[in-house]
């Protein structure tokens, strides 16, 4: 039986001059995520935003394991800052609606992986803060994003040893995509990093436990880069799968 695996979607407010839907909002995601996870052996449901206090608990309630995508950035505000320039500040209420996904995620110890904006988001979720932006509050840092070459522009990370990651693709240097412009400054309680950039910003993280622990609850893991868009094995996205699996038959 395969998993199923709850993804969170991005938002897009409604444009006027858009010619399919205009002035209508948008709750939407990249067609490879759900391929990748596909598969790697699960069956992927869209989870949408519901405007409901309830809403949180009955999604994750039938999902075996949570993906959180990537996106927009994160509001400032999600985590005790203001926006330093007006284009960071970010979409605040995406971050309430994952945000409680991932409480909910906790809650039921479910496992969960972030990609991306996720991997800054379950970070921010257990009390984590941000780099609003790399380019201008780490400015001896290398590039992380370029617009014009996208999922194209690529580094090394440094994967630490005795880690879930480690376990998963290997300690030492790894090469990775990136498309992020922001970047996890304080990681969050429970949380610790996992791999850093040649610049020592932070490319992965993980619950504490997860090295020691064989509970699919601990599964709790983001990482910056897009597995979804590699080439090659996805052996994270494959031990994810593997641990919701678990899960579904706890």
């Amino acid at each position: 039986m395969r998993p199923v695996i709850g993804v969170s979607i991005s938002l897009e407010r409604g444009q006027p001059g858009r010619p399919l839907f205009p002035n209508k909002p948008l709750q939407y995601i990249e067609e490879g995520m759900v391929a990748a996870l596909r598969s790697a052996g699960c069956t992927p449901i869209l989870l949408p935003l519901l405007d409901d206090a309830q809403a949180a608990s009955d999604l994750v309630g039938i999902c075996h394991g949570l993906v959180f995508s990537g996106g927009a950035d994160i509001a400032p505000e999600s985590y005790g800052e203001s926006a330093i320039d007006p284009a960071w500040c970010g979409d605040r209420r995406r971050d309430l609606y994952e945000l409680a996904l991932v409480h909910a995620g906790i809650e039921a110890r479910k496992p969960m992986l972030g990609i991306c904006r996720g991997c800054q988001l379950l970070s921010v979720a257990h009390g984590g803060t941000m780099y609003q932006d790399i380019a201008t509050q780490c400015p001896a840092a290398i590039q992380h994003r370029d617009p014009d070459v996208y999922d194209r522009l690529e580094h090394d990370v440094r994967v630490v040893e005795s880690t879930r990651l480690a376990e998963l693709i290997g300690a030492g240097r790894q090469r990775s995509n990136s498309v992020h412009h922001q970047a996890i400054r304080e990681v969050g309680m429970g949380l610790r990093a996992s791999a850093h950039a040649v610049d020592g910003v932070i490319e992965a993280i993980e619950a504490e436990r997860a090295h020691q622990s064989d509970d699919p609850g601990d599964f709790i893991l983001g990482i910056q880069w897009h597995p979804e868009w590699m080439q090659g094995p996805r052996s994270i996205l494959e031990a994810f799968v593997a641990a919701a699996r678990e899960k579904s038959l706890s």
